[in-house]
Order: C-alpha cells, then structure tokens, then sequence
C-alpha cells in the first residue's frame, strides 16, 4: 500500500506531505481546492508524463516521492533484484521508495530505493503498486476497443495473449516477406540486369583494400626517380662509401673510446651507443645500396599504374568513394542478385511456412476465444451481481464476443491483430424492459460513474493487494446511489488500499482515513495544504458536505449518525 506521500514544488503545492492508512482513505474539500492535484502527483510517481510546466512558479525544481510497503510480492521482488534496486524491511516484505525530480529547465530523474532508474522500470511496476481511475476515465469505457482488454483482465488471458502475440508476429513478418517477394518480381528483370552488370564490373575490377594508396605510392616513386636516385646515392656516400663516411669515423671513435676508458672507467658506457648506432649506420647504408640497386625507371609500369588508378577513381566515385564501400556495394549486390535469382523458389517457400503460421496462430486465437466466450458469461454475472450492489438492481449487462465465420478467407486476416480475432463490445440496459444496447449509446453519466467502478473492480482482481485510486467516481450520483457506491468501496478496500476523492457525504462517512484538501493563501501565494481528520473534526467536514457553507447543529447531529452507522 501507499504509506506516505511527499510532494515539493508541484503545480500549487509548494510542500505537503500525506501519509495514508489501510482501507479506505477518502480525500474532501471545496471544488477547486486541490484534491485531483495530489491524484495528478501520485499518477506521475508512478510513470505519468511529468511535464515541466507542473514545477511550481519560480522554482528551480519540483519532486514527488512515495513510499510504499508491500508485503510479500514475488513479482516486484523480481523486477527490483533484476533492477539492483532491492530492498527488505523483514524477511519476505518489500518496501519501495519512489522518487521523481524535474527542474523548471525539464531534465528529469528517477529513483528506486535511493538509487538512479529508469521510466521503464516505474511502467513496469505500475500496474502492481498503483491503479488510478481519474475524471474522464469513464469515457473509455465508451471505446469498444477497451472492452476486449477488460475481459481478457477478467478471464486471466495473459499468458494466452502472448502465444498470440508471438504467433501473429510470425505470421505477419512472413507476409511482409512474401509481399516483398511479389515486389521483387515485378521489378525482378530490370534489378537483375542492372546488378549483374554492377556485379560484373567489380568482379572483373579485382579490387583490394588499400590498393589506391600502395599505387599511389609507386607511382610517386616513378614520377621522383631522378630525385631519388641522387638523395640515395648522397646517403649512401655520405654514410659509408666515402673514406672519411659517418661509419668510419663512428669505428674510430669507438676504438678511442674504449681506449679512453681503459684509464678512465667512467667513459666505458659510452662504448655501448656509439656500437650501436654504428650498426644502426651501417644498416641504413646497406638499405640505401639495394634501394639504390633496384631504381629502374619504367615508363610500361607508370602508364600501367594511371591507368589503374584511372580505373579506382572511377569505380570508387561509383560506388560510395572508397574501395571500402565500393566492396561492400559489391557483396551486398552479389547477395541482392543471389536473392532474385531465388526469388519464385523463395517464394514458394514462404507460402509454405506463411500457411503454416496463419495455421498456427489460429489455433491459439481460438485458444483464447473459447475462453473469452467462457469467461464473457461468468463476468456479466460478476457485473450484475455488482451493479445490484451500486443501486442498479434492474441492470442487466453482456459481453458480446465476435469473431470471423471464416477463418480461412482473406476478410479474417484483415481481423488478425496481436490479441487475436476477436471483436469485444458491451452492451447494457439500466431499466427493465429496455432491450441490451451498445454500453456508448445508453450510459448517462451517473450510470456511467458506477459502470466504471463495477467494471474496474470485476475485471482487474488482483492477485496481490494494490492501491486503487477513484478521482471523483460519485461523479453524477447522489442521495442513495451514493450510499451504494460507498459500500462497494469499502468493501473493495478490505482487500486493496482504496483512495477516493469525493464530494459525497454518503461515501465520506466509510472513510477508515479522512484527509481534508484546502486551498490557502501564504505569503501572498497560493497554496493547497492537507489535514488528517480526527472524528470531531471529521463530523464537521461530513456535515459540511450535507448544507454547505453555513453548518448547523442539526447538520452536526446527522453527520454523527451517519459515522455511527458506517
């Protein structure tokens, strides 16, 4: 459950901190006082856009941190140790501190347990620490694109869905392969002419990696060969051919040398270097006299060299600059046109395996639409039994479940998705007598209030406790409806935490936590501030509720009943 709720620099909120208990906890207040403030601040601690227009006028930064203590939970125990972000309180209980920061320039942060994370790692802990039901969340449930997700919630198709995940992602990537075969061969003769020429003219062109600059150093070679048989020639007399050469003068003073230290033992490690540089002398002069040997100038290899290199350039401004990309070109035409050539057998092939995948995933699609038709009686019963509890009790509600007649004909596939085949819609009728409708067209918005908190808690049972959020679910119901809609919440909170802003006195007096919201004026800023209820002043908020502005002694007494008979 949610334990405790720091807030920072957040929209109106310049510093609040909510510490919340088990069962239900109820957020009051005058409209406009701040109550959805918190519920937008609780839905970007787990993952909501944190923009950075919500930090608080003239500050530099603003955070919203949470700490939640779960109990045992395998699932999160996982995601956390796999994370690094683990953390025990006793053995087997998982506590959770989650913090986000933005500053006013929008760069953000995440951390798990005092330690750096990721968004990733908050969506993916979201749906098993915090499940929000904001204003407008009841008008999705006028989309029938959500009433497949909510019953698959219902029937636990989870493990189902992705085997038809993973079959229609199969599937799907080999009919993007064979329609791009059926492209190739539209296109297969003129690709084919114009790659087996590309092919043709690299292949013979035998090019090799760095073969430009070899070439193009002979042929500075050829182009200098005067001046470099002169420089050679000079080194080389200079080093050692001539009587008084740098190597018989460095044999001279190696012998004085050694003499030298013979009388004077200092001068001895000096003998070492001047030996060593004589060799090093005389190496050179041996390289210079068979440099020199094999200077023949050559006007056959020069021409031969142009005109190589003539060729390079072409090919290279051809085909990406370098010889590099122009081999690269040349693999990747050689495997383009090995591919075209294979093309109506690949093709054949793909048809094959295409067949045996659409076979596939509709043997596990109809897995999971047997169970969604299974499941779609079991929660209309689920709903009904509920809405009876929410003051509906002529309500009547199906599941209609819908798939393709034909599996096999081409307007199935067009039905095909990641989910499956099927087509989910609800339909509802509030009053007896009236015939089953599309949920969309028949809901007003009171009745839409308590579809949604009916549905919600039907569908997503949750396997381990959770905080469960309603901003404002007795949106359009009042008087008796409202007391039915309190029950159903404090009945939901005896298994999940439940936080509830509402207006509702009728839902107010079930609270377990009652947390007053006010809007306040500090310093000539507005501010929204929280105060945790005792009983006394808890009549007073409940009776507030009843008359308004002005309360009375009778509005005191009624509201004291009310909590004695909570």
């Amino acid at each position: 459950m949610l334990a405790l709720l720091n807030i920072s620099n957040f929209a109106l909120i310049s510093e609040l901190r909510v510490e919340f208990g088990r069962g239900l906890n109820l957020l009051t207040g005058e409209t406009g006082s701040g109550k959805s403030i918190i519920v937008d601040a609780l839905g970007v601690l787990i993952g909501d856009r944190f923009p950075s227009e919500l930090v608080r006028a003239g500050a530099s930064h603003a955070f919203v941190e949470g700490l939640f203590t779960l109990g045992a939970h395998p699932q999160v125990e996982a995601l956390l140790e796999e994370a690094g972000v683990g953390s025990r309180t006793a053995p087997g209980d998982v506590e959770l501190v989650v913090r986000r920061e933005l500053s006013a320039e929008g760069r953000g942060r995440v951390f798990v347990n005092n330690r750096l994370a990721t968004l990733s790692l908050l969506k993916s802990l979201r749906p098993m620490l915090v499940d929000i039901h904001g204003q407008g969340t009841q008008q999705t449930l006028f989309d029938p694109e959500t009433h497949l997700e909510l019953l698959d919630a219902f029937a636990d198709t989870g493990a189902r869905r992705e085997e038809v995940a993973a079959a229609f992602r199969r599937w799907s990537a080999l009919n993007r392969e064979l329609e791009a075969l059926r492209r190739d061969e539209a296109e297969k003769f003129h690709l084919t002419d114009a790659l087996r020429f590309q092919v043709s003219e690299l292949e013979a062109a035998r090019l090799s990696a760095g073969e430009d600059e070899q070439l193009e150093a002979e042929r500075r070679r050829l182009a200098n060969l005067e001046k470099l048989t002169e420089l050679c020639s000079d080194a080389y007399n200079t080093t050692y051919e001539e009587s008084d050469s740098t190597v018989a003068r460095l044999k001279r003073l190696e012998r004085q040398v050694d003499e030298l230290s013979q009388y004077e033992a200092s001068y001895k490690n000096y003998t070492e270097g001047i030996g060593t540089a004589r060799v090093v002398l005389e190496d050179l002069s041996t390289s210079l006299r068979d440099f020199l040997d094999g200077l023949t100038f050559s006007p056959e290899r020069l021409a031969e060299i142009e005109s190589r290199l003539a060729e390079i350039t072409r090919l290279k401004r051809k085909y990406g600059g370098t010889i590099e990309s122009a081999l690269e070109h040349f693999g990747r035409s050689r495997e383009r046109l090995r591919q075209l050539e294979r093309t109506d057998e690949r093709a054949e092939e793909v048809t094959r395996e295409l067949a045996a995948a659409r076979a596939a995933y509709v043997e596990v699609a109809r897995r999971v639409h047997k169970a969604r038709v299974k499941s779609a009686g079991e929660f209309r019963c689920a709903v009904e039994s509920s809405l009876k509890e929410v003051a509906m009790e002529h309500a009547r509600f199906e599941a209609r479940v819908a798939a393709p007649e034909d599996l096999e004909s081409d307007d199935a596939a067009r039905q095909f998705t990641a989910a499956g085949f099927d087509r989910v819609e609800f339909y509802f009728s509030a009053n007896a007598g009236e015939p089953l409708r599309p949920l969309a067209k028949v809901a007003s918005g009171g009745e839409a209030s308590r579809m949604m908190l009916v549905l919600k808690t039907s569908a997503s049972p949750a396997r381990f406790p959770r905080t469960i959020v309603f901003d404002e679910v007795d949106a359009g119901i009042g008087g008796r409806v409202s007391e039915a809609v309190g029950l159903k919440l404090k009945a939901l909170s005896r298994t999940n935490q439940v936080l509830c802003v509402t207006h509702q006195a009728q839902i107010a007096r079930f609270a377990d936590t009652h947390i007053l919201v006010d809007k306040h004026e500090r310093a000539g800023r507005t501010e929204v501030g929280v105060q945790p209820l005792d009983r006394r002043r808890q009549v007073e908020e409940i009776a507030r509720m009843l008359t308004g502005a002005e309360i009375t002694e009778a509005a005191r007494r009624h509201a004291r009943e009310m909590l004695k008979t909570a």
